[in-house]
């Protein structure tokens, strides 16, 4: 037996993975599954395990891959958030200007309490 590692094309280690994901169904763990396949295959169980590990991250949907409902929320969110601060920046100058003209009129300066 040789120490030099066999090569599988992309194609290969691809269809492993998706019989793995396909089988595990029908199995009590991913690892039971990847027990039966990988004899069929001739591969070492560990490395088609790393083959579905490796499937699954490059299939995994990207968060520009949100669901339509789930960006809409963040919106809505910082929408809210955003509309807030809005209102916080208005009272605050509304309180700065009417110090400012009490400061400019002589009148002493009396805080709004509403």
């Amino acid at each position: 037996m040789s120490n030099k590692s066999k090569r599988f094309p992309p194609e290969f280690r691809e269809r492993a993975a998706r019989m793995v994901l396909e089988e595990e169904k029908n199995h009590p763990s991913r690892w039971s599954a990847v027990m039966m396949i990988a004899p069929k295959l001739d591969i070492h169980p560990d490395t088609l395990s790393k083959w579905t590990r490796l499937h699954e991250r490059a299939n995994a949907p990207a968060v520009s891959d949100l669901p339509d409902r789930e960006k809409i929320r963040q919106l809505e969110r910082e929408n809210r958030e955003l509309r807030q601060a809005n209102e916080i920046l208005r009272k605050a100058s509304a309180y700065f200007a009417q110090a400012e003209l009490d400061r400019l009129c002589g009148r002493p300066f009396k805080r709004n309490t509403s």
